[in-house]
């Protein structure tokens, strides 16, 4: 009976410990809105840390990741077959993002616990899920590796080690630049507090990201009007390709 008391007494000063501080966050802006002008857009992400007791004697260390929409991606490797590149075999990821970045105070090996990485899927290998179909042969890591490289060398995919400025263990901030080929959707922003490794507070926002104006227009045109599309697609290069030839006409006849 005295161990049942001693684990009980543990998990509610453990329950305790995680309560002791939550965070309290804001953002420079929740809505991103994808216009013909749209090149990209930085977010800044701030916050500060509520106590209700003394700060900790072990340092605050702040990771924060945006993940954009996901859903399953077609990785194939490129092979020499009778003297040219083509495709060969191919790997579907079940779910990967279209975007996502990771932001922390310091190098995630030196803050970040192999078991609450795996708890929360913080890193970006942990975001993408298990593939569905393997390929007949060679190494599947290779692929999604090679997913990671193509999706970072375009911005997609980012690591930003020590870019989480924290001031006196309480206030914490961020900028994240989310690059011009945005996926629209929701994106999620999850903020998580470390201490000695392991996650001590966490919180979720959502960022919305749309197209607006003629992209929202020509969007929902192409998805629920397609022949309508389609032909005003054939008008606008019909009317283009007149109004250039007859222009380089006036140039030449004058």
């Amino acid at each position: 009976m005295r161990w049942l008391i001693s684990l009980i007494t543990l998990l509610t000063l453990t329950f305790a410990a995680q309560a002791e501080e939550a965070i309290v966050l804001g953002l420079s802006q929740d809505q991103v809105a994808i216009t013909a002008q749209f090149d990209g857009s930085d977010i800044l992400i701030f916050g500060a840390v509520k106590r209700e007791v003394a700060i900790p004697e072990s340092d605050l260390n702040v990771i924060i990741a945006i993940e954009g929409p996901t859903g399953p991606v077609e990785v194939r490797r490129k092979e020499r077959r009778f003297g040219i590149w083509m495709n060969g075999a191919t790997l579907e990821v079940e779910r990967a993002p279209a975007f996502y970045a990771v932001a922390s105070s310091a190098p995630l090996e030196d803050i970040l616990r192999r078991i609450e990485n795996e708890r929360y899927a913080i890193t970006i290998d942990k975001a993408i899920q298990s593939v569905s179909a393997t390929v007949a042969f060679g190494n599947t890591q290779a692929f999604t590796d090679a997913l990671m490289r193509i999706q970072a060398n375009n911005g997609s995919y980012q690591l930003l080690e020590d870019a989480v400025k924290v001031d006196q263990q309480t206030l914490f901030r961020a900028s994240i630049a989310l690059p011009s080929n945005l996926t629209e959707g929701d994106y999620n922003a999850r903020i998580f507090l470390l201490r000695d490794g392991n996650v001590v507070a966490d919180m979720t926002t959502i960022i919305d990201v749309r197209k607006v104006g003629l992209e929202r227009f020509l969007f929902n045109l192409a998805q629920d009007q397609a022949p309508i599309y389609g032909l005003l697609s054939i008008v606008i290069a019909v009317f283009c390709g007149w109004g250039a030839s007859a222009l380089f006409r006036l140039i030449r006849d004058g």
